[in-house]
């Protein structure tokens, strides 16, 4: 949360001084790429494991900065489409308490976590503050957990966002971005579930934006 703090603080600033700057009309129809650092961060909750003696959100999913690109079409000045993409990122999984020991590797998985959504803008000009819903599909590509324990490949969840765009000029733009994306996998033993992890984790990223076309 203290990175969610510091990138709002930036968002502020930001958004402030661009505020003073002349006013620029943000054109329709046109394809904005984003390129962004994020901080994955799972919120790390699940269900208590009778079978390893461990507690309720005692699995710890690896939180980490991954690379990330969308895309957005304006539908119109003050409504579009953003899809994030990256590539399937790899995360290590700790019990942090249970009949194997404290802190105990468990492995790792690997997943890949488009997220689709629909924007819309407060203000269309050069400071733009928008917010976002839509649907996050995450296809969980590699398992590499211990004790041939398995998990579901695939979790459909909501997503939301908030952030601001901030035009530089015609074509390049600073780009603040919060998401918080629902994913879960059940994860079994033997074909016997032990339990639900729910990942939903808080993706805050910083970075910069280049619109296509006039």
């Amino acid at each position: 949360m203290k990175l969610l703090k510091t990138t709002l603080a930036a968002v502020v600033t930001a958004t402030a001084f661009a505020a003073t700057s002349p006013a620029m009309a943000f054109e329709t129809s046109a394809v904005t790429a984003r390129f962004r650092a994020v901080h994955l961060d799972p919120a790390d909750k699940s269900d208590a494991i009778g079978a390893l003696a461990a507690p309720k959100d005692t699995l710890d999913v690896e939180a980490k900065w991954i690379p990330d690109i969308d895309f957005e079409y304006a539908l119109s000045p003050n409504w579009g489409l953003e899809l994030l993409l990256t590539v399937p990122q790899k995360h290590s999984v700790i019990a942090r308490q249970s009949a194997l020991g404290l802190n105990q590797s468990l492995g790792s998985v690997t997943h890949l976590p488009p997220t689709l959504t629909a924007k819309y803008y407060f203000l269309t000009d050069k400071v733009r503050p928008y917010v976002g819903a839509g649907v996050n599909v995450t296809w969980f590509t590699k398992n590499d957990l211990a004790l041939n324990l398995d998990i579901d490949r695939w979790s459909v969840g909501p997503a939301l966002q908030a952030g601001v765009d901030v035009s530089l000029n015609d074509q390049w733009s600073l780009s603040f971005d919060a998401k918080r994306a629902w994913i879960s996998t059940d994860v079994s033993l033997g074909g016997t579930k032990l339990t639900t992890v729910h990942v939903d984790p808080w993706i805050i990223g910083v970075g910069v934006g280049y619109r296509f076309g006039k």
